[in-house]
């Protein structure tokens, strides 16, 4: 349910990695392994794959489907040590979508899923960052023992359908902190106006930023990118802000600086696609029932010795 590649594309991609890996043809007996040499200990420092490379992997395993085209959007070195992080977005008729995959330093193999951290406390370093950064409008006690950050864009139409169950998790977790913090994507074309409106809001009204978020939500098939201004200026009078200054607040660099340092703390905690929502540092993914939802809020609430 994410804006992150979770529809047709993305499990063409994952399947077509997975069949490409499973047609390797098999090795012969293996002969006694020789010592490895240092070089070959430490992954070479300009590994990455060419943009040319890219696309063509992408013409040879989507190529057959005419619907779809495709953009590499960036290229770079992984967190994890030896693998490249390429991300593509992938256009086709339910529109753009960027897809994430890794490819090894010796340039012969893709791996698609999501790199996970490890060892004993493995979403600590996310935490701490996240608890540093924090930057965006929040409810509940800001003594809570559990935080959860929310990353979402307001033009995301899966960030929409995340918000019910956001709210019962809440309504179910009256003591957490909740915290928004705004990652317009690139690939949506009102998104960062609209960030910068509800940064403008919440300076206004706490209270009236909640109520924004939900009505401009709830008018996203009515928003263009050339009506935004106007819809969006409707949007914070009918929330109990002066649409007017919302409106000129939006277009200062103070406001698009606050938004920056948000897509930043998301970039820095992994943030890849919206929504994304973390427990503690933990990566929340909404799609488990209900019940998973709030089993995890609570380990972490006592993980944190606050229960």
């Amino acid at each position: 349910m994410y804006c992150k590649l979770i529809r047709l594309t993305t499990i063409l991609l994952l399947v077509g990695l997975a069949a490409a890996q499973q047609s390797t043809p098999a090795k012969k007996a293996a002969k006694p392994a020789t010592p490895p040499s240092k070089a070959a200990d430490s992954p070479a420092t300009n590994s990455l794959p060419s943009e040319e490379t890219v696309m063509a992997f992408m013409k040879q395993m989507f190529g057959f489907d005419p619907q779809l085209q495709f953009k590499v959007f960036g290229i770079k070195p992984s967190e994890a040590q030896g693998l490249a992080e390429v991300t593509v977005q992938i256009i086709g008729p339910q529109g753009p979508q960027n897809s994430v995959f890794y490819v090894t330093s010796d340039g012969k193999h893709a791996v698609a899923g999501e790199i996970l951290p490890f060892g004993a406390m493995p979403f600590e370093d996310t935490k701490k960052t996240l608890a540093k950064g924090v930057n965006g409008p929040s409810r509940g006690p800001k003594d809570a023992a559990v935080t959860i950050v929310e990353f979402s864009d307001l033009q995301c139409p899966h960030c929409k359908d995340a918000q019910p169950i956001i709210e019962k998790l809440l309504a179910d977790e009256p003591n957490v902190r909740f915290v928004f913090q705004s990652f317009p994507l690139p690939l949506h074309n009102w998104a960062a106006k609209a960030a910068n409106y509800a940064d403008c809001v919440n300076q206004s009204s706490n209270e009236a930023f909640w109520k924004f978020v939900q009505k401009t939500y709830a008018s996203q098939n009515d928003i263009t990118a050339a009506n935004a201004d106007e819809k969006l200026t409707a949007i914070a009078t009918d929330s109990g802000a002066k649409g007017d200054e919302i409106a000129a607040c939006a277009t200062k660099p103070d406001a698009t600086a606050h938004v920056e340092r948000s897509v930043e703390l998301g970039k820095a905690a992994g943030v890849k696609a919206t929504p994304s929502v973390y427990v503690n540092g933990r990566p929340l993914n909404l799609g488990m029932p209900a019940d998973m939802l709030k089993q995890v809020v609570d380990f972490e609430a006592k993980q944190a010795g606050g229960k």
